[in-house]
């Protein structure tokens, strides 16, 4: 039997303050087994911590997050309202499952600055450097530098985004889920902040993702470990949590 090898894309959700602006902290709030002694024995009248192995009661973990947390999977309600030219945007209990496991192909943007907005012509140049032409539901991935400074003060400020144009040469060759191991699909929001001040132009604001408007598409955010992708040839499976009516749900992405 040929080896397989599985590759974790996900980072881990955690009280680090730099996954996440400080408006969206993630807290996780463990209790260990010395601590939940007490929850045990309420729960079988009778039992007192001298009956426990070890005077122990069970670990458990409490977490306060946000649907955005950790690595994620974006639902197109989360961009809008509406999706696909003015039908109801589907939250991410409704997402097709097939968009989640398909093939993977990578873009290497590393080399673009922090803040720059990737165009079409950035796309169609690195696909035609990895030599790959891109299929239905394909599943793109963008390589940015952000990767390297996940966990640093410096990661949400980090790497390109991916504007209007970029992501619609996706989506009208039948892609549907993208991702970036960026906080943001978008360009990082203190950049497009600095060029809307400059020239007062609100469609820079979120081009990437409004794009779901027009055709409706998922993306992943926060993802880790890209450099460790080939270009092509792998499979990938992205399922979310299913989260009724909610805009987003966190993912365990491996390939």
């Amino acid at each position: 039997m040929k080896k397989r090898r599985i590759i974790d894309l996900s980072i881990p959700i955690s009280n680090s303050a730099y996954s996440d602006p400080p408006w969206m902290p993630a807290q996780v709030t463990y209790l260990s087994h010395q601590e939940t002694v007490a929850q045990m024995c309420a729960s079988f009248p009778g039992l007192k911590e001298s009956d426990l192995p070890d005077g122990e009661g069970w670990a458990v973990e409490q977490l306060t997050l946000y649907t955005h947390n950790g690595t994620h999977l974006d639902a197109p309600y989360h961009y809008a309202s509406t999706m696909d030219g003015g039908k109801r945007a589907i939250t991410i209990d409704e997402v097709p499952l097939e968009w989640c496991f398909a093939p993977g192909v990578k873009l290497d943007f590393r080399h673009l600055p922090d803040g720059y907005v990737a165009t079409a012509s950035d796309v169609e140049q690195e696909l035609k450097r990895i030599g790959y032409t891109l299929q239905s539901l394909d599943i793109v991935l963008v390589n940015t530098r952000a990767g390297e400074l996940f966990g640093t003060q410096e990661y949400l400020s980090a790497g390109c985004g991916m504007g209007r144009e970029a992501t619609l040469f996706l989506l009208e060759r039948g892609v549907r889920v993208t991702g970036t191991d960026a906080w943001s699909w978008d360009a990082p929001f203190v950049h497009t902040a600095k060029r809307y001040a400059e020239h007062g132009d609100p469609s820079i604001i979120w081009e990437g993702h409004r794009v779901g408007r027009d055709i409706g598409y998922c993306h992943l955010e926060k993802l880790h470990c890209l450099d460790m992708l080939p270009s092509h040839g792998f499979e990938l499976s992205c399922f979310p949590v299913n989260i009724q009516g909610a805009s987003a749900g966190w993912t365990y992405m491996f390939t």
